[in-house]
């Protein structure tokens, strides 16, 4: 979960005529755009995916593009449609207008969902569903999370808080108040005042996977790095934390950092202390289903995707576990690619290794 993207999970490469064949046999969506067969005998060019009886192989020719294709003199297959959009692409479109409708609408007053499915042209059922896939999240809490971004953008600059809340677009606090803390990650006051006030405990060590930094706010632990860098890992904090007070930890956080490191070396202890976890809702669950996994396995990023009910939403796990703030503790080295191999890991792919060997000797 380093710099790799999020599209190249579970996404193979189809570089090469046996490749590509192999995925016009198994209809796989995931070389759709990737290239375009043509069949002799038909003369039609499909999609990859294409549910069309599958022709011979010595009648199959491979194209770049759809224009390759039909300058070839294939014209295109009216059952796959490989000249129109991709499912994908217009699954895409479709949200990203029910998101241009929800930011350009009142703050206070976002269009409902029956409104957005009706404006892109979707049943009720289908647009929800199509939403949730696609962006990781309900409208709802897509439209909740442009009305905290309103409001973050507000306090700064406000005479109060209160006037944040109402230069944002809110025609009452009430309700903005049930859930500050969570979407502000803080007290308004404390946001407002960006986060002075907040004190972040941390400190650097070194494990048997290289140096490793843990820091910790009044709540908990809210960060666990690892790394071959000190100095990074503690630029890096400064970075996440650019206003919050960075302090050297006392005796009572050494004991923390010496837990922490103690999991490390020895995961089946079990590393009982609170954390202080921030993020999107949606960045939540997947973090907390990681949590489930048991010591010693693995589970795929569609394994993840399919246990939160969104079977679709393959990509946005990667992307919440790219995020995950606390290495181990929250334990994303335990998620693989659907073949098993290990990909990417933010704090490097022989550290992850590590990681599952070791767990696996202790379970």
């Amino acid at each position: 979960m380093h710099a790799m993207s999020a599209s190249a999970i579970d996404h193979p490469v189809f570089d090469t005529d046996a490749a590509r064949w192999d995925a016009v046999r198994q209809r796989d969506a995931r070389a759709d755009g990737a290239f375009f067969y043509s069949v002799r005998t038909t003369g039609v060019y499909c999609r990859p995916s294409c549910a069309a009886r599958l022709a011979r192989r010595e009648n199959v020719a491979f194209h770049a593009s759809a224009a390759t294709a039909e300058l070839a003199g294939f014209r295109p297959c009216k059952r796959c449609r490989p000249n129109d959009a991709s499912r994908d692409a217009r699954r895409a479109a479709a949200v990203e207008r029910a998101c241009r409708l929800i930011e350009s609408a009142d703050v206070d007053r976002p269009p409902s969902l029956d409104e957005l499915a009706q404006r892109v042209g979707l049943s009720r059922y289908h647009f929800h569903r199509m939403f949730k896939a696609v962006t990781g999240v309900t409208p709802k809490a897509y439209a909740d999370a442009r009305r905290s971004a309103h409001v973050r953008a507000e306090l700064p600059r406000a005479e109060s808080v209160t006037d944040a809340i109402y230069a944002a677009g809110f025609n009452s606090n009430g309700r903005f108040y049930q859930t500050a803390a969570q979407s502000l990650g803080m007290q308004p006051r404390a946001y407002r005042a960006g986060g002075a006030g907040m004190t972040i405990r941390f400190a650097v060590g070194e494990c048997s996977l290289g140096s490793i930094l843990v820091a910790a706010t009044e709540r908990g632990l809210c960060a666990i790095a690892l790394g071959d860098e000190p100095d990074a890992l503690v630029r890096d904090l400064e970075r996440r934390f650019e206003r919050a007070t960075l302090v050297g930890g006392d005796a009572e956080f050494e004991r923390w950092v010496a837990a922490v490191v103690g999991f490390v070396e020895a995961p089946q202890r079990g590393l009982d202390l609170p954390l202080d976890v921030r993020g999107t809702a949606f960045q939540q669950r997947v973090w907390r289903a990681l949590t489930e996994i048991p010591l010693g396995s693995t589970q795929s990023y569609a394994d993840i995707a399919r246990k939160l009910g969104e079977p679709n939403a393959t990509r946005a796990v990667a992307q919440a576990c790219a995020a995950n703030p606390l290495a181990i503790a929250i334990p994303c080295h335990r998620v693989v690619r659907k073949d098993g191999a290990l990909s990417g890991y933010r704090w490097g792919v022989e550290r992850k290794r590590a990681l599952l060997e070791r767990e696996a000797r202790g379970a």
